[in-house]
């Protein structure tokens, strides 16, 4: 039986939601504010801990921290309870190193669910390491879905559309996962303009993978929509590579098809026409969104320009073509393609 800790300082919620884990196979330990659950923290090491935010004495956000001091209590999973839906708190705890944050009021298997694939999450690194200290066994992962597996049991972190994922030349601290929206990889050129050099979408990996403790990223990357991402430190990723080179191989493939991608993408733009960059881009994001071609695209005219390496202006004046022609539709920020094998012909 797994044991629990749960610190909340409301009477009724801490009793109900202790029985709640209770009938579900859980010793629950209860605190009624951030001091007391810091003390019984340290007593009786739980596996896992549920805390709130706004309580007396000392808050969720102090109790996290000084955990986060003591060896003994370091590496227990946290997740935060609260009625703060903010993004910036949301955003705060999990930057404090929270595994998970629910809102209030919550569901009882969104709970649970929670509490769930944090216990597993810490099973399957207890065995990575347990397996660090034996005799190389036989490759556990098989392909790139059972990494996506392994990935889907880490910190899940959300950004703002426009927010900053990272930035160029920061210390490369992980690789990610997309759970869910689009985010674009760009650099800027000599003159100052922006390149889009990746597009990335849901269950694609990113980030910088080199094995070198000290390498850094080599562009930006920014949520181009509300993006959720599951983020793997880079040494816990270079551990499973090293252990399954099956997998590493895998990726490796991956990441030259999209090099090669890149090289075709910048040849168009350094020797193709306006219009063919253009009509490329659209179709390009549509792909890489993967959207149905009927679908409306929603995308800034800056972003599709610093994919096309263009002026924006050059683009407007084209994508004005295209809709004249018949090939899309213009609506506000919305793009819809209306013949998308007329613009794969477009030279």
């Amino acid at each position: 039986m797994k044991k629990l800790l749960l610190i909340e300082d409301d009477v009724t919620v801490r009793e109900n939601t202790a029985e709640l884990l209770e009938l579900s196979d859980y010793d629950v330990i209860t605190a009624s504010n951030g001091r007391q659950g810091i003390e019984k923290a340290k007593q009786e090491v739980p596996d896992i801990i549920v805390c709130d935010i706004m309580m007396p004495e000392l808050d969720g956000y102090s109790v996290l921290e000084a955990l986060g001091k003591n060896p003994e209590t370091l590496n227990i999973p946290f997740i935060f309870l609260s009625a703060k839906t903010e993004h910036k708190d949301i955003r705060k705890g999990m930057d404090l190193g929270a595994d998970d944050y629910l809102t209030k009021p919550f569901e009882e298997e969104e709970l649970l669910s929670a509490i769930e694939s944090r216990l597993a999450k810490v099973a399957i690194l207890n065995s990575h390491r347990k397996e660090q200290s034996t005799p190389k066994q036989e490759e556990k992962l098989k392909d790139l879905e059972d990494l996506r597996e392994i990935f889907s049991q880490q910190e899940l972190q959300y950004f703002k559309k426009g927010e900053a994922i990272y930035e160029k030349d920061k210390h490369a601290n992980y690789f990610y996962l997309i759970k869910r929206g689009v985010v674009k990889a760009h650099r800027m050129d000599n003159q100052g303009k922006e390149l889009i050099t990746e597009l990335y979408k849901e269950d694609d990996f990113f980030g910088n993978h080199a094995n070198d403790p000290q390498s850094s990223y080599e562009d930006y990357a920014t949520a181009m929509e509300d993006t959720q991402l599951y983020a793997m430190s880079r040494e816990e990723f270079q551990k499973i590579l090293s252990e399954n080179s099956r997998i590493a191989m895998q990726l490796v493939e991956v990441l030259n098809k999209n090099l090669s991608e890149l090289k075709e993408h910048l040849m168009e733009m350094a020797y193709g026409s306006v219009k063919k960059k253009t009509a490329n881009t659209i179709l390009l994001f549509a792909e890489r969104i993967k959207k149905h071609p009927l679908k409306s695209i929603r995308i800034s005219r800056a972003d599709l320009a610093g994919v096309a390496g263009m002026a924006p202006e050059s683009l407007i004046r084209t994508l004005s073509e295209f809709k004249k022609e018949g090939l899309i539709e213009i609506e506000g920020r919305n793009i819809k393609l209306l013949d998308s094998e007329a613009l794969k012909k477009i030279n």
